[in-house]
């Protein structure tokens, strides 16, 4: 029997299935704005799983995921507690958000440590795993869409644009200008932060890229060794097989 997996964003959820060995090609996506006991009844109503492993940065719908789940099936919220395959090594560890964790976990099997993961969502996350395995901590500094958003909303002249490869460095126009400002002043940002975290880790670590603008800014920012877009929902996984041992 498959696990359902979910992973709670600001902006998406995310759900897959998955087992033992792999996540399963069935994935959908919801806005996070519409996650509700129907909108949860209607994605799952066709698919069957044994237990649900979630991880959660949004509070309030959290709420809602454990009422809707709790009394169909096991239901485990990913945290500092779980049996996360390695240690801790943060003051605070629950501050830490469960999507860091999850991104942790998987970068440790699919990629090998130490490494660092930037998760480009909503906010860009920079995690840090030691080689002993720990979490160490991290960065967070504003997504990219947050922004590229904000002079839209805080200027009366300059107009929301899209997030695409610059042509030139040079702006020809005002959206080449804003595109140029978010997309190589957003790797310029990327660049610094990894400069000054290799700084601090000993040893080589890998730098794994996830989330939506991973690609996007990975293309010019060869110090990123790789973009993996399901590593959250494989981290996942590995900690489901943990807390769902099979029989």
């Amino acid at each position: 029997m498959a696990w359902l997996l979910i992973d709670n964003s600001n902006t998406r959820t995310k759900f897959a299935l998955a087992d033992a060995g792999s996540l399963t090609d069935w994935r959908r996506t919801l806005a996070t704005a519409v996650v509700t006991p129907a909108s949860l009844a209607d994605i799952t109503a066709a698919v069957d799983f044994s237990a649900v492993m979630v991880c959660s940065v949004v509070p309030a719908k959290a709420v809602i995921l454990k009422n809707f789940f709790e009394t169909r099936c096991p239901l485990h919220f990913l945290s500092h507690e779980s049996p996360l395959g390695m240690d801790i090594d943060y003051p605070l560890p629950d501050q830490v958000g469960a999507d860091r964790l999850a991104n942790a976990v998987g970068v440790l099997t699919r990629h090998g440590v130490p490494a660092i993961v930037i998760d480009f969502g909503t906010a860009v996350t920079f995690d840090v795993i030691s080689a002993q395995p720990a979490y160490c901590g991290g960065v967070i500094a504003p997504g990219l869409g947050a922004m590229s958003g904000y002079l839209p909303q805080k200027t009366a002249l300059l107009p929301a644009i899209e997030l695409i490869e610059p042509t030139s460095a040079i702006g020809k126009s005002t959206v080449h200008a804003m595109q140029v400002g978010a997309v190589f002043g957003y790797r310029g940002l990327v660049k610094e932060i990894i400069a000054r975290i290799r700084g601090e880790l000993p040893g080589r670590p890998k730098i794994i890229a996830t989330g939506g603008d991973a690609a996007l800014i990975a293309r010019g920012v060869p110090e990123i060794d790789a973009v993996d877009p399901d590593l959250t929902l494989d981290g996942l996984r590995q900690v489901a097989a943990r807390v769902f041992p099979c029989d």
